[in-house]
This record gives structure tokens, sequence and C-alpha cells, in this order.
């Protein structure tokens, strides 16, 4: 690495870890970023202070993700960390200025979030309801009821805790990006399920286990085996090229849209920082509402 910004790389490494709380997978993409940016200019303009890092520079390097075929979410993700970076080198006093402040993000051309439809997810939920002869397919039903009924991330469902639970409000608590709590409500019927299953849990395994989801050894559920359960599952009920877990969690978003939920209370339920992230979900919402009208309005 960019031997002589080594020490502030560091240090901002550390705020991120310590005072920010990220995830060391985040914090591994910060480092990333700021490795291939200081190789970059290393290889390409030799040693330079932080202090001569001009805008310039930085569009050099930018200039020279776009020709490697970088795509825009990339470089973007990207400019965000120098930003940050540059940020917090003024926050301790090492710059007076950011050459950030010229840089100009790629545009995106927004993705829209993939979903199933309300009858295929009501549909497949019914299926599972029925096929619970086995542990692994008990494990298919709370995987893809519990991602569908909270919108849950697959960090997040993979590390509830039976402590978690709250039967007694049928809620639950989830950490969070950031280890932000929030409180998600469930209904009596998956409440009922849940509770069905840490009777199961308890009975058919000896070791006491935190984790409210495991596997047919009784070991804490890891990422990727509910990553191919829910994919098995969706292959079999959709025809979406993308089935993972953040499928349903679109989809939990979506439907709660599309039936008239506040666009704030799906942002504090999906645990998003800020309403941007949630804004995507409007989009399904609104193309429903120009079809209503096209049909209901007689000058449409």
């Amino acid at each position: 690495m960019y031997k002589s910004a080594g020490s502030q790389i560091q240090s901002f490494l550390d705020y991120l870890k310590f005072e920010k709380r990220y995830s060391a997978h985040t914090i591994i993409a910060y480092q990333t970023d700021l490795a291939d940016f200081f190789n970059f200019l290393e290889s390409s303009f030799g040693s330079t202070k932080l202090k001569d890092i001009t805008h310039t520079l930085v569009r050099s390097w930018l200039a020279h993700l776009k020709e490697q075929n970088n795509t825009s979410r990339s470089i973007n993700r990207k400019i965000s960390t120098l930003k940050s970076f540059f940020k917090y080198q003024i926050k301790t006093g090492e710059l007076e200025t950011s050459p950030m402040g010229q840089v100009v993000s790629p545009k995106m051309s927004k993705r829209l979030p993939a979903f199933i439809k309300e009858q295929e997810a009501q549909k497949m939920i019914d299926t599972l309801n029925v096929s619970t002869e086995n542990w692994k397919s008990l494990n298919a039903r709370m995987l893809v009821t519990l991602f569908y009924a909270t919108g849950m991330r697959l960090s997040e469902l993979v590390n509830l805790k039976d402590s978690q639970i709250d039967i007694s409000r049928s809620q639950i608590k989830v950490l969070g990006k950031g280890n932000k709590e929030r409180i998600i409500p469930l209904p009596a019927v998956i409440i009922k399920q849940i509770k069905e299953y840490q009777q199961l849990k308890r009975k058919e395994f000896d070791i006491k286990v935190e984790a409210l989801l495991v596997t047919e050894k009784g070991r804490k559920l890891y990422p990727k085996y509910a990553y191919l359960v829910v994919n098995k599952i969706l292959g079999e009920a959709t025809t979406l090229d993308k089935k993972s877990p953040h499928v349903l969690r679109h989809s939990f978003a979506t439907h709660l849209m599309n039936n008239g939920a506040n666009l704030n209370a799906v942002k504090e339920l999906l645990g998003h920082s800020s309403l941007a992230a949630t804004q995507v979900y409007t989009h399904n919402t609104i193309e429903k509402l120009k079809n209503v009208y096209k049909k209901a309005h007689p000058k449409a």
C-alpha cells in the first residue's frame, strides 16, 4: 500500500471500525478502494503527499477505472470512499480542503428491485406450510416466511437469536447495519410457527444454541445454507432471473407500498438510514396507480 499515507489510512479504518461501528465486510471494501487509489497514484505519479492530491489526480484514477470497464455503480462507490476518507482527514486536521469538491459522480441508470407477485408469494408460503416433514423443509418454511414477513437482510436473519423474539408482544428486535436496532411486528400465525420451531429445536438437539435458526445438525444456520434454500424455492415458484433472499426483502417492501403503507414506516421496517434508499419502491406503486387511472377515469 501507499506508504506515506499508511498511518492516515489506518487511522481512518480504525475510525470506521470503532466509532462508526461499520461491519468487517464494509471496512474491507473501504480498505480495498483506498489501496487501489493510492497504488494507482504511486505507479502513475510517484510519491505524492496527501496535501498534494488534487481533483485532477482523482479524475485520472476514475478515468483509469472507466478504461478497465468498471460500472458506474462501482465507480460511485469508490468516489464515496474517497469523499469519506478526505472528509475524515479534514476532521483530524491533516487537510484543510478535500480534492473531491470538483469530482462529479457518473450518472447511474436506476435498477428497479426484483420482486415476486403477491399471488406467487401467497402460493409459495401455502405450499411450504404443508411440507414440513423434515428439518430441511421446516427451515425452508421458516426462512421464506421470515424473509417475506419481515424484510430482513440475509445477515440479520441468520444471526437472529431466540432472545430477540418477543412472543408476548408479537414482535422481533433486529440488529441491523451499524448495530442499529429496530422492532418488526409479526402476525400471530408466524409467532405460532416460531414457537413450534423453537420447541422442536429444544426437543431435537441437546446442545443449547442461541441462534433461532439451525441446521439439521443443530448448528447455527450459515448464509450460504439460507441462500441456497431460498434460491431453490424461488426457482420453483417464480420465473425471475434473480432468486436471492434479497428478492423477498424487495417483495416485502413493494407489497407494503402497493397496499398503501407509509414510506417512512417502510423505511423504518427495512432499517434504511435515509428515505433515498426506500424511494425506489415507490416506482411500482406509481405504475399501479397509472394503470388504475387509465382503467377508471373517463378522460384517460
